[in-house]
């Protein structure tokens, strides 16, 4: 009989190993730091991405904005239809906790000051985290001549630019009239805070926006305020996009010098 062949088992391979990971050298390690310093950077919200920031003299899309909170009476309603009813705008104060010392206290001047700060047509609201009946309970307590908003999800004050990280409330005031224009939008004292409205109220900012009816209107133009990381509310300029690349040329040389002064040279 003929000799039986067996079939000789293949090696077995070896997965291959990953190749080390490549370290930086001191130049590159330099340049990495300047070029995150100046590469445009955004925040996302939503998984979309957003550098957007309420800026005083901006104007205001009302249209959900800040979604939808409840006056201490339990009605639902919007900042577009509290600016809706209004006269001629909408001042919002925030507090962190109602019934508590610096609110009483921030409170109770706008409640002193109600009727000249409203004398210019504009509606006065607190707003705050709190529940309805904590909210009743304050305004009942304190004799508050106006409603105080309860956003318990910090949608509303999120949107104005006064939520304290992580879950608080930074106290401070928005001011924004029936043309979706924000004339105040800043953290302040309980006294602080009423002195911007007055302030506003004063010098007639609180009717700039009104077309004169002898002088032909002009278009306003937008400001944008400047975003924590150096980016307009409208984007990167085009300064910071060149001034990115540039860091990214910087930052390929670099690493090629640093890769060059780890190989050996040929003996």
């Amino acid at each position: 009989m003929p000799p039986t062949l067996r079939k000789r088992k293949a090696p077995a391979v070896e997965p291959a190993t990953a190749p080390p990971a490549k370290r930086k050298g001191p130049v590159a390690k330099a340049v990495a730091k300047v070029k995150e310093a100046v590469s445009p950077k955004s925040t996302k919200t939503n998984g979309s991405a957003s550098i957007s920031k309420v800026a005083v003299g901006g104007i205001v899309d009302l249209d959900g904005f800040g979604g939808e909170i409840e006056t201490n009476d339990g009605v639902k309603t919007t900042l577009k239809k509290l600016v809706d009813e209004s006269k001629n705008g909408v001042v919002l104060f925030t507090y962190p906790k109602a019934s508590t010392p610096g609110c009483t206290k921030q409170a109770c001047i706008f409640r002193d000051q109600y009727t000249p700060l409203t004398s210019t047509g504009f509606s006065i609201y607190g707003l705050s985290k709190d529940s309805p009946k904590a909210n009743t309970t304050f305004k009942q307590k304190q004799k508050l001549p106006y409603p105080l908003l309860c956003d318990p999800s910090a949608t509303l004050i999120s949107a104005i630019g006064l939520k304290k990280a992580p879950a608080g409330t930074t106290r401070g005031v928005f001011v924004i009239d029936k043309s979706g224009k924000v004339l105040a939008a800043q953290p302040g004292s309980p006294t602080g805070t009423v002195d911007i409205v007055e302030k506003l109220v004063k010098s007639g900012s609180s009717t700039a926006s009104e077309p004169s009816e002898d002088k032909e209107e002009k278009p306003e133009t937008e400001a944008v305020a400047p975003a924590a990381n150096g980016v307009g509310a409208h984007g990167p300029s085009k300064d910071d996009v060149a001034q990115a690349e540039v860091a990214s040329q910087v930052a390929d040389t670099a690493e090629k010098l640093d890769s060059n002064e780890e190989t050996p040279a040929a003996a």
